[in-house]
């Protein structure tokens, strides 16, 4: 996907309810924005630019946002109890990585639908037996987005990969002992892949 996302900054703003907040502790207000500054589109987000108001001091600050499109990702899960995992390599880390499958949002399209896409696209696995798991914010410090996670049951091989030009997956099957062993071997290292695991599985055997 290479379409930049809506123009409204506020599309993915979240405040966390009242009885979310501890005890008595003091309210954190919010930031006030003065103003705004987007730059050029840049393939994965756009970088914008706040001018804020520090709401006890008053004093002024440029923040970095980079707005950016919900991801997806989904724990599928075969009829014989195995999990499907796309390896590839990440040029973050320039490492092989092993992660569930998922990637971005479209324009205009429902989180449960790209699920389902994407699992479809990178993996040729499908299933009729979906549950939401519910979504995380990657990182609120300067990301406005969301990752929703999904499960997928009695996922089954169904059709072919449809790959983009720049994408090189190959498709591991792994049994829930496979996972820890990834996991505590770092070659399982998403953050975003182990949120959604850790509401499948125990993952508390893995520190």
């Amino acid at each position: 996907m290479t379409e930049p996302p809506s123009d409204s900054a506020a599309d993915n703003d979240v405040v966390a309810p009242d009885d979310a907040r501890s005890g008595d502790a003091p309210t954190v207000p919010h930031w006030e924005t003065l103003s705004s500054e987007r730059a050029d589109w840049m393939i994965l987000f756009r970088p914008r630019y706040d001018i804020t108001v520090h709401p006890r001091s008053g004093e002024h600050f440029k923040r970095l946002v980079l707005e950016t499109p919900d991801w997806v990702n989904v724990v599928a899960r075969t009829a014989d109890g195995r999990y499907v995992f796309v390896e590839q390599y990440r040029f973050g880390t320039r490492t092989l990585t092993q992660e569930l499958p998922g990637g971005m949002v479209d324009p205009g399209e429902e989180h449960g639908v790209a699920a389902r896409r994407e699992l479809r696209e990178e993996t040729g696995y499908t299933a009729e037996r979906w549950t939401y798991l519910g979504c995380v914010q990657p990182n609120p410090a300067f990301h406005d987005n969301h990752c929703h996670h999904w499960l997928a049951e009695d996922a089954r091989l169904t059709e072919p990969q449809e790959l983009d030009s720049g994408e090189d997956i190959a498709v591991r099957l792994l049994d829930e002992p496979a996972i820890h062993a990834g996991i505590r071997s770092g070659l399982i290292g998403h953050s975003l892949v182990q949120t959604a695991l850790a509401r499948a599985l125990d993952l508390r055997q893995d520190r």
